[in-house]
């Protein structure tokens, strides 16, 4: 029987030095792969390091500090690690802002950060995991992708799009031994969600559990977990669709949103 073993592959997980990603390269290198941790800068790549080792001291852990939006700084990282088996695109941003405040440089950034970054690098790994016969490449998107949230349309907009380059490069080479899937996370507790709760809770004078739970009525009413999801249940399905238990899972969207995505497929 296949276990959820992946000793011997190296895997990269871009913005991995928090939050969904932190708990991703966690798990990865819990099931025994050789883990790239990616941050901008070199002490919160370094730190990351640390705490996952602190978890798990025998992880095998390189850092590549630098921002992977960047065409430049992704040549380095693949002239660093030209091969990999397994590619999680897990960088990107969020903001909510009023789609009339939302300027062409905002659209462009978010395009750049949350959608080019996984574009390109998966344009440099694929070829070499179709020739080996093997590898997995997951687009972290998010349930915003299919329920587009008027509050951030621009993010909603990016997330679509990598539950479509998934498909279509799944699609591409398909028989080739190579899967390639999106992750939809719904409303997850990482720092950026929990930053953009306690400011609210500043502003209105409610505690933060009354904002979160707020939140959750107002804006994801149809939730059948009613609460956040924690970054570790992301990281189960990511793991779990990175190893050989999922040899026969590709070109999917996989939600661990909750419940709240209320249609089918």
């Amino acid at each position: 029987m296949l276990a959820l073993d992946l000793s011997g592959k190296k895997a990269l997980v871009t913005g991995s030095t928090g939050g969904i990603g932190l708990a991703i390269a966690t798990r990865l290198a819990e099931a025994g792969a050789h883990v790239i941790v990616n941050g901008r800068g070199e002490e919160r790549t370094s730190a990351a390091i640390e705490t996952i080792r602190k978890g798990i001291p025998q992880a095998s852990l390189t850092g590549f500090a630098g921002d992977v939006a960047k065409p430049k700084i992704i040549a380095t990282l693949v002239e660093s690690h030209p091969d990999i088996d397994v590619l999680v695109n897990n960088l990107g941003i969020f903001e909510e802002v009023p789609f009339g405040e939302i300027s062409d440089e905002e659209w462009l950034r978010f395009f750049e950060i949350n959608v080019m970054s996984g574009v390109r690098l998966s344009r440099a790994y694929l070829p070499g995991m179709v020739e080996r016969k093997n590898g997995r490449i997951v687009f972290i998107s998010s349930e915003s992708g299919l329920n587009i949230p008027a509050e951030m349309i621009h993010y909603g907009f990016s997330k679509a799009a990598q539950i479509a380059i998934a498909r279509g490069l799944a699609e591409s080479v398909a028989g080739s031994g190579v899967t390639i899937n999106s992750v939809l996370p719904g409303p997850t507790r990482t720092e950026g969600v929990m930053s953009m709760i306690e400011k609210a809770a500043g502003k209105s004078g409610r505690s933060p559990q009354e904002v979160e739970a707020s939140f959750l009525k107002e804006n994801r009413p149809t939730t059948l977990i009613n609460r956040l999801a924690d970054p570790e249940e992301v990281a189960n399905m990511v793991a779990y669709v990175c190893s050989p238990l999922a040899s026969a899972t590709s070109g999917a969207a996989l939600r661990v949103e909750g419940g709240l995505l209320r249609h089918p497929g």
